[in-house]
């Protein structure tokens, strides 16, 4: 690894905006860029044309288990000193209404987009407040501004996500250390065809007897529909995280398509009573619901 740049630890990095954002700081910057993803996913690094070099690591990386975590960022101090830049990207999705959703269930959601990327801040954190320099970028979601039907504990960990993220923003700024939030909305990209059921969303899905299989029956193509229309792509978005990197004073939330901005000029403006009563009228078959 040749000297020089920043160190980039970069996790979920073998498809959407992690791949994208992988390509971007691998082709238009000078930083040392630590690619990481799950064991059972490295060989996609290869198929994608992703190879370690000069300036790429590849390292193996389950946000969910601590001994992965702490080898990875461990590495990074001994050959380069630190994480410069971590950006807490890796992140699943389980479709389910709240009472289909089983302990173990809520517990795997949290882990990977919750705990993962608090146990990552707080492991590279000591090493920038040593040098009073650091950013730390979580990618969140519109799903972490508002939440949505069958998503519920998709968006309970992005609201966490959100919160530690407000409280860490105020926490290390004497330590010239920035921390923002990547809010994107609806991307066009395959990623809704990888969302997570849970045994009894999956069985409700199915199953037309089911008291909520008319919130799936509508939410489901709805989202898909949404997500194919999208003009933002997990490269454009890239961009955004790759601007908000490099400026002097990042904004703690960053909104990086124009629903997400939408979003949160509506929270913001609108009264709270109106803002739930539009939100449910706009719900998808939302009165063949309970029947």
């Amino acid at each position: 690894m040749r000297p020089g740049g920043q160190t980039v630890l970069v996790t979920g990095a073998t498809t959407g905006l992690g791949l994208a954002l992988a390509r971007r700081l691998l082709r238009d910057t000078d930083h040392r860029v630590v690619l990481t993803a799950r064991a059972s996913s490295l060989a996609r690094f290869g198929d994608e044309g992703v190879c370690e070099g000069d300036r790429c690591l590849l390292r193996a990386l389950d946000v969910t288990r601590d001994d992965e975590r702490r080898r990875v960022v461990e590495e990074c101090e001994d050959r380069f000193g630190g994480v410069d830049i971590l950006v807490n990207n890796a992140g699943v999705a389980f479709r389910s209404v709240l009472e289909h959703v089983a302990e173990t269930d809520f517990l795997d959601q949290m882990e990977v987009n919750y705990v993962g990327p608090v146990e990552l801040a707080r492991l590279v954190l000591p090493s920038m407040r040593r040098k009073r320099a650091g950013r730390i970028i979580n990618v969140s979601s519109v799903g972490g501004m508002m939440a949505m039907p069958t998503m519920a504990i998709y968006s309970a960990s992005k609201f966490a996500l959100e919160g530690a993220t407000e409280a860490l923003y105020y926490e290390v700024k004497p330590w010239q250390i920035k921390v923002s939030l990547i809010q994107p909305g609806f991307v066009h990209s395959s990623s809704f065809e990888h969302v997570r059921h849970t045994i009894a969303s999956a069985r409700s899905e199915d199953d037309l007897r089911e008291a909520y299989h008319k919130h799936y029956e509508h939410m489901s193509p709805f989202i898909a529909r949404l997500m194919r229309w999208a003009r933002a792509t997990p490269d454009s978005i890239a961009g955004r995280v790759c601007k908000t990197m490099h400026r002097r004073w990042p904004p703690l939330r960053v909104p990086v398509t124009i629903d997400a901005r939408v979003f949160s000029w509506v929270r913001r403006w609108m009264p709270r009573s109106l803002y739930h009563w539009l939100l449910y009228r706009s719900l998808p078959g939302v009165k063949e619901w309970g029947r």
